[in-house]
């Protein structure tokens, strides 16, 4: 996964999370796997979130499935919880049968809503969203720029003479076995 896509996922997971804080009193989770934790009509969900459906291989799968199960096992512990909900929640995106067996998959407008009550709440956080985005991308950008400069600086005072290529050098560098 690239930084950018990085950055923008916690973006979503910290706002997910700050959503259903206000709206259910949800909380970041403690339990291993698991990112946010909410009770909301005498039930209580445990929420892996994610920005899209398409996040995992047949593994990933199985462990966020041991993660539900071991939080499950804490949270009935703790306490008397009638019904305890595991979900795979997906920032954006869609699935047409979220019901996994073990757990739920709710995607971008069902995932949104589950978390806020607010059946347009996908519709309205596009803006923001956006604004956030570009900010974070200009960030990046000059961040690259700066580090693509600096190794330009370094490959030019190492393998260059006049701002031509030294290539006995430079294939020294790369390929010269460094063993004692």
């Amino acid at each position: 996964m690239s930084e950018e896509e990085t950055v923008f996922g916690n973006y979503l997971e910290e706002l997910a999370i700050l959503i259903c804080s206000r709206a259910y009193g949800g909380i970041k989770s403690s339990s291993p796997g698991i990112d946010l934790e909410f009770e909301k009509d005498r039930k209580k969900y445990t929420v892996a979130i994610k920005s899209g459906p398409n996040w995992a291989n047949s593994n990933q799968i199985s462990k966020m499935k041991l993660d539900f199960q071991r939080a499950k096992r804490v949270l009935r512990q703790s306490g008397s919880m009638p019904e305890i909900i595991a979900v795979n929640g997906c920032c954006y995106g869609k699935d047409n049968q979220p019901d996994k067996g073990d757990y739920f998959k709710y995607c971008g407008q069902l995932f949104w809503e589950l978390i806020s009550g607010d059946v347009d709440l996908y519709i309205r956080i596009i803006e923001p969203l956006d604004k956030e985005a570009k900010q974070k991308d200009d960030s990046f950008k000059e961040a690259y720029s700066i580090k693509v400069n600096l190794l330009t600086a370094e490959f030019l005072n190492q393998f260059c003479n006049n701002g031509e290529i030294e290539w006995h050098k430079l294939i020294k560098f790369v390929s010269e076995n460094q063993l004692p």
